[in-house]
């Protein structure tokens, strides 16, 4: 059997605490997955890590790194398969936002579940790694990766809707400002989730200044964002 390389060794160690880390989940922290343990779960000896890795600070350090980095889906996968039937059967913009709204909300508030919301769980887990994100300059760019990742296939997305539904960014503001502002209020809910906080939600009867309907917090926040962000196009645009 062929001699495993120092890189092969370090993946199969940082897989195996991903799967450790993720099975605990963000409360836990890099720093209750300890190597030993890790190494007991591979059959590596101690002496394999001490090659890669000086101690366990910087095992936990490159861990954190991986783990931020880690995404089971693309960034838009749940949100435009929420919203495919909704578009598919010509839904208005209230529409679109209150179904994608409604989708992020189950997708932070199950994150514990598995395997149903692997990914959702991934996701809490890099985001609660990614708001300590200080304590290494390599987690820190770990951390601005994902983001850029994340508003860049977002910003995308949100554009495609606008032009679909005829509505512009109100300048000076461009589609990235307004998928920022989006991305703020999206996982200052999924930290709410993660501190066990339930996600409020409003049942708007007809005649109301809102649009009626059963609508998520989430829902409301992203309808005030649109109408502060975007105007609809007129035959001046080009």
């Amino acid at each position: 059997m062929a001699r495993r390389s120092a890189d092969e060794t370090r993946q199969l160690i940082l897989e195996a605490a991903l799967r450790l880390l993720l099975e605990r989940g963000a409360i836990a922290g890099v720093q209750h997955i300890r190597l030993q343990e890790v190494l007991r779960s591979v059959g590596l000896t101690t002496g394999a890590a001490y090659r890669i890795w000086a101690d366990q600070d910087e095992f936990h350090r490159d861990l954190a790194v991986e783990m931020v980095g880690l995404r089971f889906a693309p960034p838009v996968s749940s949100a435009s398969t929420a919203i495919r039937e909704v578009l598919a059967n010509d839904g208005s913009i209230e529409d679109v936002v209150r179904t994608a709204a409604q989708d992020h909300v189950d997708y932070i508030s199950t994150f514990h579940l598995e395997p149903e919301s692997r990914d959702s769980h991934a996701f809490i887990t890099a985001l609660a790694l990614r708001t300590a994100a200080g304590s290494w300059p390599e987690l820190r760019i770990a951390s601005a990766e994902r983001h850029r990742g994340s508003i860049d296939a977002f910003a995308e997305f949100y554009g495609a809707l606008l032009r679909r539904f005829g509505r512009r960014i109100r300048e000076p503001l461009t589609i990235l400002d307004f998928t920022e502002a989006m991305a703020a209020l999206g996982e200052g809910f999924a930290i709410r989730a993660a501190e066990g906080l339930g996600h409020p939600v409003y049942d708007i009867p007809d005649g109301a200044e809102l649009p009626s309907g059963r609508w998520t917090l989430f829902g409301i926040g992203i309808q005030g964002l649109l109408a502060a962000f975007t105007v609809p196009v007129d035959d001046s645009d080009a």
